[in-house]
Formats: structure tokens, sequence, C-alpha cells
């Protein structure tokens, strides 16, 4: 983004709206600056550096024997990622978005390359340091992932796009886990994966790093109507500090925290204790491809409802927390019979996708359903912030939040794996959590979110100077100039 130019005046009210020059209207999806190619390039971008990383995480232990290494490591990712995370926002206002993307995206190269390191030496350092390092840019890669997803497009399509996003990134889970699967497919006996695994995933993340450097600001992004995503740019890292410190008393992030840390904190126990237990190395590979393939299946269904199953927005928010609520219940009600299967946290004959017949089908079908729960999941979290404001300003520090609260609750599940918790207690704990969302997230629907025909000045009335609109839209509605 921009710093102001025009004159020390603008420069003191730390902000400056620059009004968009005259826009053609075009009827083109696949313009380079339309919100579809933008929110597909993001998409590309966390296809191959998150997306290869949850295939590796997926594995359990990071496709090592012992999850110790790859624990510890997470927890340092996480804890610095719960930082970053709800700076990134404030950082992505100041930088833009292809600084702010490739200094995030190149993080992630130097964890797998870690875990290469550690297939040889055993030694944990370099594999934690690089967690702590990966959380920084993780933390920017979000803030800015978020604040692209949810304010790129039209106000009456957010959820067809965060299902088009989620998507794509799940793709890479799914490519990622034929890696694996692939390299090690004669390697049924219990190993840690090969070097030409973790120098795969490398080349992945490599490559998300370039791509990153094709995403616009949103300023260039237009919309089929000829509005641009955003028209206002900040210009002063003290503003940025002022407006993130605003979030920790903001109602609305408050109401989000309990979704925010549920929403990360069961990938240590479906990760390490469902797939990384119960199954043998290969199986482990197969069954990511399906548990991110469920992602995006799932995503796809909950996008669709939530933008085409009533007429009203705030109606379909509510129908979308029932419906996943509903999901959710039944998910983790299975997960709780299979855990009854190995209390003790011992499973005596791993299960082969070849060999073990029937015996393979229902934790298979168990680990699919998880993959479903966490788009679904997800992506109504996404589109409930996605709903509470327009410009990408606010929604990068929003996005930036809850990623920091997502990524507190996952140091702190990472740590309860590693020091042994019960596997039952870590189920029982993962699914009050998701539970506990459901009201939280009705009442922030009730009261924050707007239908579409809401006019821009009964917004302003009613929300918190943080999170008036400042999108420049058809309607000409002026923002006055003030920082929000």
């Amino acid at each position: 983004m921009g710093y102001g130019s025009n004159g020390g005046e603008e420069e003191r009210r730390r902000m400056v709206e620059r009004p968009p020059p005259p826009l053609l209207r075009s009827s083109s999806l696949y313009r380079y600056n339309s919100p579809l190619v933008q929110v597909c390039l993001i998409g590309l971008v966390c296809f191959c550096c998150p997306g290869m990383f949850n295939a590796l995480s997926g594995m359990g232990g990071g496709g090592q024997v012992d999850h110790e290494a790859a624990n510890n490591a997470n927890t340092a990712l996480y804890t610095t990622f719960a930082v970053f995370g709800v700076l990134g926002g404030g950082i992505y206002n100041l930088l833009g978005p292809r600084l702010t993307l490739v200094s995030g995206c190149s993080t992630y190269v130097l964890y797998a390359a870690s875990f290469l390191y550690y297939n040889h030496y055993h030694h944990q350092l370099f594999a934690i340091v690089a967690g702590a390092v990966l959380g920084v840019g993780a933390g920017l890669l979000w803030a800015g992932q978020g604040a692209i997803m949810t304010s790129y497009p039209p106000a009456d399509r957010k959820g067809t796009y965060i299902s088009l996003f989620w998507c794509i990134f799940n793709m890479g889970g799914v490519i990622g886990g034929l890696i694996p699967f692939v390299l090690n497919y004669n390697r049924a006996e219990a190993a840690s994966v090969n070097d030409g695994t973790y120098i795969a995933f490398m080349c992945f993340m490599a490559l998300g790093a370039l791509l990153s450097l094709a995403v616009l600001p949103p300023s260039k992004v237009v919309r089929d109507d000829g509005t641009r995503a955003t028209n206002v740019t900040y210009s002063d890292v003290s503003a940025e500090s002022i407006e993130i410190l605003r979030l920790f008393a903001n109602w609305k992030m408050l109401l989000m925290v309990p979704a925010a840390w549920a929403s990360n904190f069961f990938y240590s126990y479906q990760f390490n204790n469902v797939n990384g237990l119960l199954f043998n190395l290969r199986t482990k590979g197969l069954n990511n491809v399906f548990y991110w393939g469920a992602q995006m299946a799932g995503s796809m269904g909950i996008g669709y409802f939530l933008d085409y199953s009533f007429r009203s927005r705030r109606k379909r928010g509510l129908a979308g927390i029932a419906l996943v609520a509903a999901v959710s219940t039944g998910i983790w009600a299975g997960g709780l019979a299979n855990q009854l299967r190995y209390r003790d946290g011992k499973w005596a004959d791993e299960l082969d996708f070849k060999n073990s017949g029937s015996r393979f089908a229902g934790p298979f079908v168990l680990y699919f359903s998880y993959g479903l729960l966490d788009a679904i999941f997800q992506s109504l979290c996404y589109w409930v912030i996605g709903a509470l404001a327009d410009d990408s300003q606010t929604l990068s520090r929003y996005s930036g939040f809850y990623k920091g609260v997502q990524s507190a609750g996952a140091a702190v599940a990472w740590q309860v794996d590693t020091h042994k918790t019960p596997l039952l207690t870590q189920l029982i704990i993962n699914w009050v959590l998701t539970t506990v969302s459901y009201p939280l997230l009705i009442v922030l629907v009730v009261l924050a979110v707007k239908d579409e025909d809401a006019t821009t000045q009964d917004t302003e009335s009613k929300l918190p100077p943080t999170d008036a609109t400042n999108n420049a839209s058809a309607k000409e509605i002026e923002s006055s100039g003030k920082c929000t």
C-alpha cells in the first residue's frame, strides 16, 4: 500500500483517500484485475505454501515416527503465529499484499528444509527455530489472505469466493498427500518419510513465494460493476498500532474468540492421534488426499449455502451456523465412538488400505469427516468476518486477530499432545470448544451482520468507529477521511 503524498496536512491525518479514476464496467470474470482472478491467485499461493505444510503435518509428526520434534516445532510456530497473526493486519496495511505475502511464503521453505535436516541428524533445534520463523511468516501470509478473500469479492458473493479459495488451497493438501503416498508406497512398515518427500514440498513452497508477487493491491482490483475493492490507504505505523490494540476491546472480535481458538485446536488430535496412530505410512498419505478433498467438498457446500439459501444475509448466517453445529455434533459423536476403542492411546495393528479390509473403513470415514468439519467450520468463521465490514483495512485486522487467536490455541494444543494428555480428554476438549462457539456466533450475526440493502449511513450510526465501512461503491458514499 502506498503512503500519503498530498502534503503535510494529509500526512498528519494519517490516511489518504484517493478517488479512483473513471472505470470501465466489464462483464469478463477473467480479467487479471478481477476479484475472481485475484482470489484464485491467493488460493494458488496457499496451495503451494500452507497447503503443502498441511499435508506434511497431516501425516503426523511432520512425517517422522517420533512426534516430539514436530510437536515442539509446532508449539514454537503457533506461539509466534499468535503474535504476528494479530500484528499481520497492520503490517499488511503498511506494506501491501506483495511484500507481505512474499515475506510470509519464504519461511515455509525453511520449515520443510528443517525436517530434511532432521531426517539425517535428529537435532530438534533447527526444526524448532524454523517453526518459530514460520510462525512469523504465516502470520503475515494469513493476514493478507484474509483481507484479500473477504474484501475483494462483491458483498453478496463472499461465501462463493471463500469456498473457491478453500478448494484451491486444499488441493495443495490433496497433491501434498499424494507425494508421500507415491514416494513411500513400498514402505508399509513404520518409518519416517524419505528425503524426496521433503524436497518435493520445498519446491512447491518456493513456487508459492514467486506466485505471491502477482497479487494486486486492493486499489487496483476492479469488480464487474466498476467499483474498486477499496480506495483508502493507511500511512502511519502508530495509527495501525492503535487500531490493532482496539481489537482486544472490540465486542465483535471477543465473540469470535472461542471459534478462533477452536478452529486449529483439533489438528494435533486428528493428525497425530487418528491418522498418525491408526494407519501405516503409505496409508497416512492416502488418507490426507481424502482429508483435504473432503475440505474442498465441504467448503463448496457451505459456501453455496451461505450465499444462496435465503434472501436475507442474516438468515443465511443463522441457518449456516445451525447446519454446521448439527454436522459437527454428529462427527464428534462418531469420533467418541472410535476413541473408546483405544482409550489407552495404543493401537495394536496399524491399518493398511490394501490389507486391512473392513477394519480400515470406519477410521477412514471418520478421518474424512474430520476434514469436512474443518472446512465448514472455518469457512463459516470467515464468512461471518467478511460480513462485518467491506474494506480491506478493517478486514485485514479482523482476519489477523482471528488467525492470532487461532494460533494461540494451536500452540496450546500441540503441547497438550506432547504432554501425553489422555486421548479421550483431548477429544472431549475439542468437542466442547467447537460447541461453545455456535451460540456466540449466533449473537454476533444477530447483532452485527446487516442485510445487503442496509445503508452505509445506518451502519455507521450503530457500529463503533473502527467498523465503519470505507468502501467507495456505486452508491458514492463519502468516508470523510476519518480513521476507522
